[in-house]
């Protein structure tokens, strides 16, 4: 058997988060280790939702099992739609599901029309999701939250195979200064806005650095002005790898509380700079890790609850400084050899 591997990926263009980390981390540790590797990509589009179903179907239409007349010994789906393309050898380890389809659809929030046209397409999006699924050889997934929806929606089960940073050891403590850091991508269901709400509830000698960007970035500052933050409340844009580092190595204290996340690298990033995590009751993949009290503290999704639980983390330094040190330990196991050995079983 060969070492010819390629990585499915979607491109969303203009758009760099987790799932594109994800993605370009798998192809460097393929590499370090010695395969021939590279990532395959198809621009991927889910508005109007019939483009979701139009993308799934590009995906379907390619046969990787050779590229310039040599064989791809195997092919390593990521996301949705990647894992529609046919290969004999095709595994998939799993960033996200299409949520759109399900547990967002069905929490109303961005799901699929809801008249005979849309119910439709969303029958014939799920149709298509499961049957590639379940061509896999292998199905892994990064966490419990996202072995829980494919149980629940395709009746499917996912080995859980975690997602390690690139570069932990590159993450450290310095000191636990008088702010929350927020990062990552400004857009609704990361829910920075809460963060900016809860401002008001923080003692006054507390501040919040927000790094990262996105189609939200305008309306959370003009959020901060009308709630009389915006003197604490600095909005970095995004921010290189260093200065990110940086932030992470002075902050008192890391807020992440999207809605129902998938995984969570901020949380792994928090915990390898020895920070603990500020999140809520319904952040989904970072409750995997934060345990209340422990590592960090899980309030209700509500300012005040938020604003309160900061608070405690900045008053206090040196309990900050110990529940960042347990959530080092709780994240500090995870690696890459158990990662590429599981994918790539077989293999010679």
């Amino acid at each position: 058997m060969g070492r010819r591997v390629l990585v499915g990926g979607v491109q969303v263009p203009f758009v760099t988060g987790g799932a594109e980390w994800h993605l370009a981390a798998l192809v460097d540790r393929l590499l370090a280790r010695g395969f021939e590797c590279e990532a395959v990509q198809i621009p991927f589009q889910w508005t109007p939702r019939e483009a979701a179903l139009r993308s799934a179907l590009a995906w379907r239409l390619l046969d990787l099992e050779q590229a310039s007349g040599r064989p791809v010994d195997l092919f390593i789906a990521t996301r949705f739609p990647s894992y529609a393309a046919r290969h004999p050898r095709k595994v998939c380890w799993l960033f996200h599901p299409f949520r759109q389809a399900y547990d967002l659809h069905d929490a109303g929030i961005d799901g699929f029309p809801d008249s005979p046209e849309g119910r439709d397409l969303h029958a014939k999006v799920k149709a298509l999701d499961g049957q590639a699924l379940r061509e896999c050889r292998r199905l892994f997934t990064t966490s419990e939250t996202n072995a829980r929806r494919l149980r629940r929606y395709q009746g499917l089960d996912a080995e859980v195979l975690r997602l390690p940073l690139l570069d932990p050891d590159g993450f450290a403590a310095q000191a636990y200064e008088g702010f929350a850091l927020s990062v990552g991508r400004l857009d609704a269901l990361k829910r920075t806005e809460l963060l900016v709400r809860a401002t008001r509830h923080l003692p006054e000698r507390f501040r919040v650095v927000i790094a990262g960007d996105g189609p939200e970035r305008g309306r959370l500052e003009a959020l901060a002005e009308d709630q009389g933050v915006a003197a604490r409340v600095e909005f970095l844009g995004r921010v290189d790898d260093r200065a990110l580092r940086a932030l992470y190595a002075r902050a008192g204290v890391v807020f992440y509380a999207p809605f129902d996340e998938d995984y969570g690298l901020v949380t792994l990033e928090a915990f390898h700079a020895r920070k603990p995590v500020v999140t809520t009751s319904d952040a989904g993949g970072p409750l995997e890790f934060v345990t209340d009290g422990e590592t960090g503290f899980v309030a209700p999704p509500v300012p005040e609850a938020l604003g309160r639980s900061l608070a405690r983390a900045l008053e206090d330094p040196g309990r900050a400084r110990e529940m960042g040190e347990r959530g080092f330990a709780r994240v500090r196991g995870f690696d890459w050899d158990r990662v590429i050995a599981a994918l790539t079983e077989g293999l010679a």
